[in-house]
C-alpha cells in the first residue's frame, strides 16, 4: 500500500494507520530528514529479523540504529554520559546517528554487538510514528543505488520495488540522496565514522 501523508501536516488518522501496522509487527518506509527509510517496531524481534533479511544485514556483526522519540528516553535503550548527553541535545533533532553502547530495555538482538545507534530525525511524519508507537523505530535507510536513484526518492517507484516485501510506503514527498552522520560515542573521545548531511563540530 502506498499512502501519502503531507509531512507539513501530518493526518492524525493516517499516522494512526500507519502505527497500527507498526504495532502489529508490519514494516514500512518512511520518509526522515536524510533518507528514506525501512523501520519497524524496534522492540519486536521478528520485525527487526525480517528488515535484517532484506537488508542482507547480520544483526550480529551490524550496528542497529533505532529512532527515538526525543532525548528523555533515549537513556532507556542506551548508556549516555553527561559529555553525550550535552553532545546530542545540542545537535538534536538532526540529521545524526550517535552510537551509544546499548542499553538493558533492548532485545537481545540489539546486543551482540553491545552498541546501539541513536536517531532522532528532524522530520515530522518519523518524530509521529514513534510518538504514537510507544516504542523506538528500528530504521535502515532504502539502499541508496547510485546508477539509479530515483528507487531510493521517489516513494512511487520505491512503492514498485518494496511493495512486496513492507506492508506499507508513506509518500511524504521526494527523500533526499545523503545519508546521516554517525558519531561515535563509546568510548572518551567522540569520533566522526562517516560524514554525511550533518555537520557536527566536536
Amino acid at each position: 500500500m502506498l499512502l501519502r501523508i503531507y509531512p507539513e501536516n501530518p493526518n492524525p488518522k493516517k499516522i494512526d494507520t500507519v502505527v497500527k501496522i507498526l504495532q502489529d509487527g508490519g514494516l514500512v518506509i518512511y520518509p526522515t530528514d536524510t533518507l528514506y527509510a525501512i523501520g519497524c517496531d524496534a522492540l519486536n524481534v521478528r520485525a527487526v529479523e525480517k528488515i535484517c533479511r532484506i537488508k542482507g544485514v547480520n544483526p550480529q556483526k551490524s550496528n542497529l540504529s533505532i529512532i527515538c522519540s526525543g532525548l528523555s528516553n533515549v537513556s532507556e535503550y542506551a548508556k549516555i554520559s553527561n559529555a553525550t548527553f550535552s553532545l546530542m541535545k545540542k545537535y538534536l533533532p538532526g540529521p545524526f546517528t550517535f552510537i551509544l553502547p546499548a542499553g538493558g530495555d533492548l532485545p537481545k538482538i540489539y546486543k551482540h554487538r553491545k552498541e546501539i545507534g541513536i536517531r532522532i530525525p528532524d522530520h515530522p511524519i518519523a518524530h509521529e510514528l514513534v510518538c504514537n508507537m510507544g516504542h523506538p523505530a528500528l530504521t535502515m535507510s532504502v539502499h541508496l543505488d547510485e546508477d539509479q536513484i530515483e528507487y531510493t526518492t521517489d516513494p512511487e517507484l520505491i512503492h514498485e520495488r518494496y511493495a512486496h516485501l513492507v506492508d506499507l510506503v508513506i509518500d511524504g514527498g521526494s527523500g533526499g540522496t545523503e545519508g546521516s552522520t554517525i558519531v561515535d560515542c563509546t568510548s572518551g573521545e567522540f569520533k566522526i565514522l562517516r560524514q554525511g548531511k550533518g555537520l557536527i563540530h566536536l
